[in-house]
């Protein structure tokens, strides 16, 4: 009896992939959680149709099993039934001879009827085997004794030998046939066994390939939130942004997204607003503060003794100090929304002569040292953030720095990078304000020298500018000044470089000024 077939596991895998395709293409879960439940369904289906047809073929070994050994038994039986009555016809026929009791005839005749009848059902069995064709013809002479004489009854005794011997040989041609059926099933039940571990394999890996799928169906509305959010934070167009594909609970979060990303720009204009609002409102009495310093000090208004000379003096160095502090605001704002960089060859030791002049008088007053490279040092930047850069390290420098201290300005190439470093000797930066240095508004423990405290965002700038012509701005350690920064720039400067959302989201590293 065979065992039914299998079907092939890629079919079952093609039909399974197939009927996906259509669902997730045709059906979109209204929620999260009707996704995870389809998948969760959808994963479990390759499974249940492994554990059922795993059952199937067991129970149909299981059920060939016990019939063959059902069959066994009886044909075994059957076959030690037929030895047995084949000694009991001829110990029937031998009594017989010797006291003619005709009861022993009838003993014969039954046990005789009985041999035949299991006969023809082993002959079911065996087929037109030798020894069944020998016994079928031994017993029609066996069947005829009866009806002959005592005399010939007596020489036809010694067919009985012969008819055992082929009974037996018919026996162990019985056992050969149940050996041989056992040993098919053996081969059956190892056919089966491969065919499942394969279909086995093939249906584990359809559960993979479908978790997967259901993964990133799951996990790309999840990416696409991602990227929403470094978008915002980048301060990306929302027209650039790609809407949210997914269950409604993803769809609904991206479209609160879009409300905050929009709310965000409201509150940016405002604060735009305020900050123009604000720079002008504080630099129209500044400059007339700074106007009637100017007057006075022209004697216009009389001469002026040396007390209050110095008190104007006082005054207008305040009023620069303040008006560099709006302009620093104004700067790191304009950052924040323009990010185009104009590169052009330029050599860097001008550069740095350039913004030097503008702290001539501070560096005099402060009695620092300047030491400078001389160059000539060309490189692709921007003039404008660089020298905004270089002008936010030195004014750091002197507003940190030790009174008749020294100023060093370095450059040099390195492979296919510039770097250029601004150092100062004095009180080196605390280990506590060095993860925040380059953070908007953070002050540190040390104190600014001078009438007015700093504004926080000098360095914050000053990173901003390094950032948007693709380098970096870091504290490094100087083996003979205290604080030493050092600009990176690669070579090859991009103009209209937009800001990476990666950049923007990282963390603001902490100022001085």
């Amino acid at each position: 009896m065979a065992v039914s077939p299998l079907f092939l596991p890629p079919i079952l895998l093609q039909r399974t992939l197939d009927m996906t395709i259509r669902v997730t293409r045709r059906w979109r879960p209204r929620s999260l959680f009707q996704l995870v439940l389809l998948a969760f369904l959808v994963v479990m289906l390759p499974l249940g149709v492994l554990m059922f047809q795993a059952a199937q073929a067991l129970s149909e070994l299981s059920r060939l099993a016990d019939v063959s050994a059902r069959q066994a038994v009886e044909e075994t039986r059957r076959a030690r039934t037929l030895g047995i009555l084949a000694l009991e016809l001829e110990r029937s026929a031998r009594q017989y001879a010797v006291v003619e009791q005709e009861s022993l005839l009838d003993i014969y005749v039954e046990r005789l009827g009985e041999y035949r009848d299991l006969l023809a059902e082993q002959r079911e069995l065996l087929g037109e085997e030798d020894d069944v064709a020998v016994l079928a013809r031994q017993l029609e002479l066996l069947e005829r004794l009866p009806e002959l004489p005592r005399e010939l009854f007596e020489q036809q005794l010694v067919i009985f030998p012969a008819f055992a011997e082929r009974t037996e040989s018919m026996r162990r041609a019985t056992n050969r046939h149940i050996d041989a059926r056992i040993e098919a099933i053996r081969e059956r039940a190892e056919t089966v066994q491969a065919r499942l571990w394969l279909q086995t394999a093939a249906l584990v890996s359809a559960s993979l390939v479908l978790m997967l799928l259901f993964s990133w169906l799951i996990i790309r509305p999840v990416r696409q939130l991602e990227r929403r959010i470094l978008g915002i934070g980048s301060g990306a167009p929302r027209s650039a942004a790609r809407r949210v594909q997914g269950p409604a609970e993803l769809v609904q979060l991206d479209e609160r997204l879009d409300w905050l990303a929009s709310r965000l720009e409201e509150l940016e204009a405002e604060k735009q607003q305020f900050l123009r609002h604000m720079s002008h409102e504080l630099k129209t009495p500044l400059a007339s503060v700074r106007e009637g310093a100017a007057l006075l000090a022209d004697g216009v208004a009389g001469e002026l003794s040396p007390p209050q000379r110095e008190i104007l003096e006082l005054i207008d160095a305040s009023g620069g100090e303040l008006q560099r502090l709006i302009e620093q605001l104004l700067d790191y704002n304009l950052l924040q929304h323009n990010r185009q960089v104009t590169p052009e060859r330029l050599d860097v030791a001008t550069v740095v002569r350039e913004v030097l002049a503008k702290h001539r008088l501070a560096l005099a007053n402060k009695g620092m040292a300047v030491s400078s490279f001389d160059g000539p040092l060309e490189w692709s930047l921007d003039h404008t953030a660089t020298s905004r850069l270089l002008d936010n390290l030195i004014s750091n420098a002197i507003a940190y720095g030790e009174d008749g201290g020294v100023l060093e300005i370095r450059a040099r190439r390195r492979g296919d990078r510039l770097e250029v470093e601004v150092a100062n000797s004095g009180e080196p930066i605390a280990e506590a304000d060095r993860p925040r240095l380059f953070e908007a508004f953070y002050q540190g423990q040390a104190r600014r020298k001078g009438p007015l405290k700093g504004s926080g965002i000098g360095l914050s700038v000053a990173a901003d500018c390094a950032r948007i012509q693709q380098g970096q701005l870091e504290l490094v350690e100087d083996p003979r000044l205290a604080v030493c920064f050092r600009l990176t720039l690669p070579a090859g400067l991009h103009a209209s470089l937009p800001l990476n959302p990666e950049l923007a989201l990282e963390a603001s590293h902490p100022a001085r000024n």
